[in-house]
């Protein structure tokens, strides 16, 4: 087991943190040689991403307030954080000392990061949705979290340095993404309209929920201050509109939900950076229920890393007829997409 998580940490450190958080990068490699953290680390519950998890519980204890060193090596904690390459057994020794109160998040929580950024790509790929049918999305999210992303119409959106402004002009919550490559989306001034919008999950976080909240907050990495100003307006504007959460197997749930939309809306099932959670057979098992949705309905899946990391699918169902294509290349906390088509 310990093994296994080494190489866990290792790869996180390699793929995911480096050039993104290099306390994070500094500290899985570390933790990867260290097997009474990665004795710890192995409380994690089963299918859930552990290096996320695990420094998602320790981030938990400090913003909930939780007196160490360690803080000082917090952007989010301090404003002048110290040198990572010192924070190494300042970590291990609080995490050591507080293992206690660690389990149990380790244990019980999930990781289920509402990166909001993300939506600089579904606006565009929401836009060729409705470019195919010209009918009103209603929108199925599995894996919503808080539902943040259930919202992308809301926001609004520029890209490059193009100083055209996407999406919802008035909004609080401006998003700015890079669009690397040649290629360019669709991408409509006005958002297309949406008619309903329904979030699955096993376990919603209710943002007015301090601990959710925290939780959610706890999520984001400590060099990222733009996420957390992101995370808190589009929190905030979930607050001001109606969605319809519910908890469970969404895999499970899709069909009888499916059957709650009037079908002069195509039907739009979404999940970013979700399916790595789900064990192959339920994987296999949502494929076959959006093949079966399609025999009475028109139907979009639109996904990642399911069965590959950093591309953007869409497989459709329109007129009877079975399409698949690519639509993007993604960086994991959305900076930048690359368009395919």
């Amino acid at each position: 087991m310990t093994s296994s998580l080494s190489k866990h940490f290792m790869v996180f450190a390699a793929r995911e943190c480096k050039g993104s958080s290099s306390l994070y990068e500094h500290l899985s490699e570390k933790i990867a040689i260290d097997d009474e953290l990665l004795k710890l680390a192995a409380h994690a519950r089963q299918g859930q991403p552990v290096p996320n998890l695990f420094f998602g519980a320790v981030h938990y204890l400090l913003l909930k307030g939780y007196g160490h060193e360690l803080r000082e090596f917090y952007a989010s904690l301090v404003n002048y954080p110290r040198k990572v390459t010192e924070a190494f057994p300042h970590f291990k020794e609080f995490c050591l000392t507080n293992q206690l109160d660690m389990i149990p998040l380790l244990q019980n929580k999930l990781v289920q990061t509402n990166e909001v950024r993300r939506c600089s790509y579904l606006y565009p790929a929401f836009c060729y949705m409705y470019e195919k049918t010209k009918r009103p999305l209603a929108l199925i999210e599995m894996g919503t979290s808080a539902g943040l992303q259930l919202l992308w119409d809301k926001y609004s959106y520029s890209y490059n340095s193009d100083n055209e402004i996407y999406g919802g002009a008035r909004s609080e919550l401006h998003i700015h993404a890079e669009i690397k490559g040649a290629r360019r989306p669709v991408i409509f001034e006005q958002s297309p309209p949406v008619t309903s919008r329904i979030g699955l999950d096993l376990h919603i976080n209710d943002l007015n929920d301090p601990e959710d909240y925290l939780w959610l907050n706890a999520l984001i990495w400590p060099e990222h201050l733009e996420r957390r100003i992101h995370f808190a307006k589009a929190a905030q504007c979930a607050k001001e509109q109606t969605l319809q959460f519910i908890e469970g197997d969404g895999v499970k749930l899709l069909p009888e939900i499916a059957l709650q939309i009037p079908k002069e809306s195509v039907l739009c099932v979404f999940h970013t950076h979700v399916a790595n959670q789900i064990p192959t057979e339920g994987k296999q098992e949502l494929e076959r229920c959006i093949k079966k949705l399609s025999e009475e309905r028109d139907v979009f899946h639109l996904y990642n890393n399911m069965w590959d990391s950093g591309l953007l699918h869409l497989d459709y169902y329109v007129g009877g007829k079975e399409y698949k294509e690519t639509l993007a290349e993604t960086e994991g906390h959305a900076r930048w997409f690359q368009w395919k088509l």
